[in-house]
């Protein structure tokens, strides 16, 4: 089914997201360059020098949920909350939860992937909102994910593994029995959960994208790309 075309408001509205994200992520990723470059040997670490844009853009993300349930974008909604909640749960439940996880080899592995990833694909659905998407934007958005898909899940892994030692040693969000309400949880063995969702999700994921490479590069044309209006 077609696309319904946003109203001036709600496309203007979307633009500026877009453009934002796009901007926040470049931004991101510029730190991330400088932490190892400009500013190497600097006594912050990693998450102390870059946290904060972290925190900020990736739970903006939190407004695509909203924009597929309102049905503004014609992002599939369950794909869509399942996608940025892996995310905000990395962001959120592992890395500002635990001071292990901020200090995960996989923290700067995860946040390379999610900022050269974001950069192309807020400016492709930027630009796409325009009708004005260059075909090199396409090729990028239907290719890079074939190297930065894979690292970015080995870097959420980490982040997961590096954060479960300390969740285990202290505790941290579990609840024991006996208590008032006759409940047990284990915030580690949520964590492992989650890992082990990868096995069979990532997959899948990872071979829907080929396929969408195909369909849209297979062609050699773009016009089955801009046809596609996201958020």
């Amino acid at each position: 089914m077609a696309a319904k075309e946003p109203s001036p408001i709600v496309k203007s509205y979307l633009i500026l997201y877009n453009a934002a994200q796009v901007v926040g992520w470049c931004y991101m990723l510029y730190q991330l360059i400088a932490y190892y470059t400009i500013d190497k040997g600097t006594e912050k670490t990693l998450w102390d020098y870059l946290g904060f844009t972290v925190i900020l853009f990736q739970n903006a993300a939190l407004l695509e949920i909203v924009h597929a349930f309102t049905r503004i974008v014609p992002s599939n909604p369950v794909i869509t909350t399942f996608q940025v909640l892996s995310r905000v749960m990395v962001v959120c439940g592992v890395v500002m939860a635990t001071p292990t996880g901020k200090v995960s080899p996989g923290l700067p592995l995860a946040i390379l992937a999610w900022s050269v990833t974001e950069i192309i694909r807020y400016a492709y659905y930027a630009l796409n909102l325009i009708d004005a998407v260059p075909q090199l934007l396409i090729f990028l958005r239907y290719t890079t994910f074939i190297v930065l898909y894979p690292t970015g899940v080995t870097g959420e892994l980490l982040c997961f593994f590096w954060a479960q030692s300390h969740v285990a040693s202290t505790k941290q969000w579990s609840i024991e029995m006996p208590n008032t309400y006759n409940f047990t949880f284990s915030y580690l063995y949520f964590l492992w959960a989650v890992m082990l969702l990868y096995i069979p999700l990532f997959p899948q994921l990872y071979l829907h994208m080929f396929a969408q490479r195909k369909k849209i590069l297979g062609s050699g044309s773009s016009s089955g790309a801009t046809k596609q209006k996201h958020n």
